[in-house]
């Protein structure tokens, strides 16, 4: 298995990862401009992109995930509940599901409560274990902290949903998974953002203080000072989900 992250505008984490030995990968929550880096590093590693995931609808960045696959000739794909939502067609990825990029295995997690269509990505190296070995949790969970739950306009109803998330599918995964974030600090998608790439769940259980809440208490913290909405997130998500 191979793995990049791709640190890019806004603070945004990007993910190309996939199989070498069978010659597949995907890309996750690529930025606009960016694309021609992932078809770069598909040559290089002598890969076909497979999949072009974005974790949810962006509204802190102009997406390149439609371009690129496009350019590739793979399918973009969201959580199936977006399709109430953009105006265009993508592959629809259910609770659950099962992507085979060779010998890694995806494993989709809806996680709503940042955005209702936030989804998490479990990943397993078959040739590695059967265990999962880490998770892209895109905004959903930071190092050090929480993803806001404000853009949909319904911050407590979110931030409920947003601890529900975390405790039924994330929280209950083994303390080694590794954890690689949509973000890092500088992001406006959340408050108090490590500037480490990276993480552990079971380092996040024990010094994330979110995650040690209960649920009113969750809720209250979160919604307690959420930083100021992108200057052009009306703007950025209109052209993320435009025909």
């Amino acid at each position: 298995m191979f793995f990049k992250q791709l640190a890019s505008k806004e603070s945004t984490l990007s993910y190309f990862f996939g199989c070498g030995g069978l010659g597949k990968a995907v890309a996750v929550d690529v930025v606009a401009g960016d694309e021609q880096w992932f078809i770069d590093q598909a040559r290089e590693a002598k890969v076909t992109i497979t999949h072009v995931i974005d974790t949810h609808v962006h509204a802190d960045h102009y997406s390149g995930g439609r371009k690129l696959a496009q350019m590739v000739d793979a399918p973009y794909c969201l959580h199936e509940s977006d399709q109430q939502l953009v105006k265009f067609d993508f592959e629809p990825l259910k609770d659950n599901q099962i992507i085979g990029v060779g010998n890694v295995v995806i494993k989709v997690l809806h996680t709503p409560g940042h955005t209702p269509d936030s989804i998490c990505l479990l990943v397993t190296d078959k040739r590695r274990g059967d265990a999962p070995w880490f998770v892209v949790t895109g905004d959903t969970l930071f190092v050090g902290a929480i993803g806001r739950p404000d853009l949909a306009g319904k911050e407590k109803e979110m931030a409920a949903q947003l601890y529900d998330s975390l405790h039924a599918k994330l929280l209950p995964l083994p303390n080694e998974v590794e954890l690689f974030p949509g973000h890092q600090a500088g992001s406006v998608c959340g408050a108090g953002l490590s500037g480490k790439p990276s993480s552990t769940l079971g380092f996040e259980k024990r010094w994330n203080p979110a995650l040690s809440m209960d649920k009113v208490g969750f809720v209250e913290y979160l919604t307690r000072e959420i930083p100021p909405r992108p200057a052009a997130m009306d703007r950025m998500v209109a052209a993320n989900i435009a025909a």
